[in-house]
């Protein structure tokens, strides 16, 4: 039987391109043609660092190892892989796992010895690449020139020197920009605040930075970290570098930030790119502090400030404009409204709603609709039904895919038979990997078709009836961390409030709900009928958690239609 041989490439740098990942995955090709191998599957990551193993293309090869794909990995070095030390001996061990070698054109044949002393050498490899690499920044910004991307109220220049290579980090001023620049320092000065100045630039059709609308937090910016319009030393001739590093995260390989020591700031003159005077800019910067001071986000203490108004409720971070689709932020400690319309003046929905209103209106409309266990009973009925048929289709294709494997097997069976008795004919290696590829597709199928669907409890009545009891008391507690609170925010995907657009005398909003409660308050309407089979079918398993209802205040939920 052939082995099986899975190709990955990588390129990380700016001194790299596409055309890097086509030429590893040639050189790789080519050997495993010389070695006999059948490439089955290629993957690859562009642009991305080696350091981490959040890539999509790492991921999906260990994923195909995990289901028996291949045999082989094979890639042009070791450091294609990874350079991280840890994740290198992680990947090592799970391909090992699953039967997988790994191959370099580089190393060989990877065993224990390499990943100890390469993935050593990788490592240090890419400390050295980052150092190199900060120092070089460090020479640019001495030399004037800019070390990050473009700032807005600036251009980059593009121009080579004398040896035809690019000459990088030159930036003039925009001068467009730079009136807009000065513009929103002198309305800060004369006491705007950063919502009523981005409010009226988007009212003036202003585009902001990178084309977007303009938001408080863009003017505004983060006091310590030095960013916003109006807290960037760039506008007075001052460039600040070195603020902030980035290390990377060993539980998520993510990178994050962090701020350095004010000593080792890089601070560069840049009088050239001056645009806003000082006696403007320091008029700003009073005004800034004495609105921190004001707010108390300059005391000690700020982050349990914070976290103390960071109260939790069932509908945090879920509910939405229904007319621009932006989020409802909060005004004040209780009182939601659309942050669009609030802060940049770009949406018309001015209709907001207390949350505790909200919360109450939404609980209140579930306890009275769904404690009916006829209702969920119903439901389960629906879902049981629903179970049952998926299942049966699920079958029908696993006997389809077994008796598909056994023919592939036989015919398998019968060329490599044929192929040992001598017989020699044109495409006949050609149908033997195609059958081989296809028994491999045929044995994961089979492998993942194992895969339970959920099915529901049969008390699922009384246990709905405590959760929604257990919600009721969590939201009149002043921590709301209830296992209960948590669970039900699990089954709201998000509700949209518009303006009163119903015809109503009263005005009232319009609430529509969507998540997996919806479907059950729409089966709790009319139990068995065609609108609340719609909640039910034709997405599989989700389509039975994904629909919406409309809730109404003093009347509890009204059918819409439903979204699968």
């Amino acid at each position: 039987m052939a082995v099986r041989v899975a190709l990955y490439a990588r390129y990380s740098t700016d001194l790299q391109s596409d055309a890097s990942v086509e030429d590893q995955l040639r050189i790789c090709r080519a050997r495993a043609e010389r070695e006999g191998w059948t490439v089955v599957e290629s993957y690859s990551d562009r642009a991305i660092s080696g350091a981490s193993m959040l890539r999509p293309g790492i991921q999906a090869l260990m994923e195909d190892a995990g289901r028996r794909r291949f045999d082989v990995v094979l890639a042009e070095a070791m450091d294609r892989l990874s350079r991280d030390q840890e994740d290198i001996a992680a990947l090592y061990k799970r391909l090992r796992f699953a039967g997988v070698s790994i191959v370099t054109i580089a190393e060989g044949e990877i065993n224990e010895m390499h990943i100890g002393l390469k993935g050593t050498m990788n490592a240090l490899a890419l400390k050295d690449l980052a150092q190199k690499t900060h120092r070089g920044l460090l020479g640019r910004v001495e030399a004037g020139l800019s070390a990050g991307g473009r700032a807005y109220g600036y251009d980059v220049v593009r121009r080579i020197d004398h040896k035809g290579e690019p000459i990088r980090g030159e930036r003039a001023i925009n001068e467009a920009e730079a009136a807009i620049v000065r513009r929103i320092f002198t309305m800060a000065a004369e006491g705007a605040s950063p919502i009523a100045i981005a409010k009226a630039l988007n009212g003036a059709k202003i585009p902001g930075p990178n084309g977007r609308a303009w938001q408080d937090t863009t003017i505004r910016g983060h006091a310590e970290r030095g960013t916003g319009i109006l807290r960037n030393e760039l506008y007075t001739g001052v460039q600040v570098w070195n603020r902030m590093r980035y290390i990377k995260d060993p539980a998520t390989g993510k990178r994050v930030s962090r701020m350095n020591p004010t000593t080792e700031w890089v601070r560069e003159e840049v009088p050239h790119l001056r645009i806003v005077d000082q006696d403007l800019w320091d008029c700003v910067q009073e005004r800034l502090a004495a609105a921190r001071i004001a707010s108390g986000a300059d005391k000690i203490d700020r982050a349990v400030f914070h976290e103390r108004r960071r109260a939790r409720h069932v509908l945090t971070g879920k509910v939405f404009c229904g007319g621009c689709g932006g989020s409802f932020g909060a005004v004040g400690q209780d009182y939601l409204s659309c942050t669009a319309a609030r802060k940049q003046g770009t949406c018309d929905n001015r209709r907001g709603i207390r949350r505790s209103e909200l919360e109450s209106l939404i609980l209140d409309a579930l306890r009275h609709q769904l404690m009916q266990p006829e209702h969920v009973a119903e439901f389960v009925a629906e879902y049981t039904a629903e179970y049952n048929r998926l299942n049966s289709e699920r079958s029908a294709a696993l006997a389809s895919h077994k008796r598909e494997l056994e023919s592939v097997t036989r015919k398998l069976d019968g060329l490599i038979d044929a192929i040992a008795e001598g017989m020699r004919a044109p495409g006949l290696q050609q149908k033997l990997d195609t059958l081989e590829a296809r028994k491999a597709e045929l044995s994961r199928l089979i492998e993942t078709a194992g895969i339970s669907l959920p099915l529901l409890h049969p008390n699922l009545a009384e246990t709905y009836r405590e959760r929604v009891t257990d919600l009721h008391a969590a939201l009149t507690r002043e921590d709301g961390g209830t296992a209960a609170l948590e669970a039900v925010r699990a089954l709201i995907e998000r509700v949209e409030i518009s303006g009163g657009e119903l015809g109503d005398a009263a005005g009232q909003p319009k609430i529509v709900l969507t998540g997996a409660i919806a479907a059950m308050v729409g089966l709790a309407l009319e139990p068995g009928s065609r609108a609340s089979k719609s909640a039910l079918g034709g997405a599989g398993v989700s389509g039975l958690f994904a629909s919406s209802v409309m809730v109404v205040a003093g009347t509890g939920f009204e059918p819409v239609t439903f979204r699968l």
